[in-house]
């Protein structure tokens, strides 16, 4: 019989602990970056802290990240930004996109973390590295 190494490699995957799992740079940009569509109605502070720490970015023991921006776009809109691989490392989107920036409010050194939130609508810069965006440079 022909047993596919899937779904053990899956259950692998789901038990262990996220400590013990590496992300591409990529995967990293998406987690801390990416939210679309993103918030229903203008994001509170609770937005950010939920979101930072539901993905891990902050969470017990860990320092809390000071700024955040969470674009509001498609992956796919970002990763056209990064083509064609060659070209200059940092690319600026040429439309403002919708974008949620995260500040970390006096005070909050680690876990929990409370955060002020503020919806903006901003050109991105990101670095590019192998035709993927993998580094949020700033806010335009």
């Amino acid at each position: 019989y022909f047993c596919s190494p899937f779904p053990i490699s899956l259950l692998i995957f789901t038990l262990l602990p996220p400590s013990h799992l590496t992300f591409t740079r990529y995967e990293k940009f998406l987690r801390q970056h990416l939210d679309h569509p993103g918030p229903a109605g203008p994001p509170g502070g609770r937005y950010c802290s939920t979101l930072l720490q539901r993905r891990r970015v902050n969470g017990p023991g860990r320092p809390c990240k000071p700024v955040n921006t969470f674009v509001h776009a498609p992956a796919a809109e970002l990763l056209a930004l990064c083509a064609p691989r060659h070209g200059p490392a940092l690319r600026t989107t040429a439309a403002a996109l919708d974008v949620t920036a995260c500040r970390v409010t006096g005070g909050s050194v680690y876990h929990p973390c409370a955060y002020r939130a503020a919806r903006r609508h901003q050109r991105v810069e990101v670095a590019c590295e192998d035709g993927r965006p993998v580094h949020l440079s700033r806010t335009l």
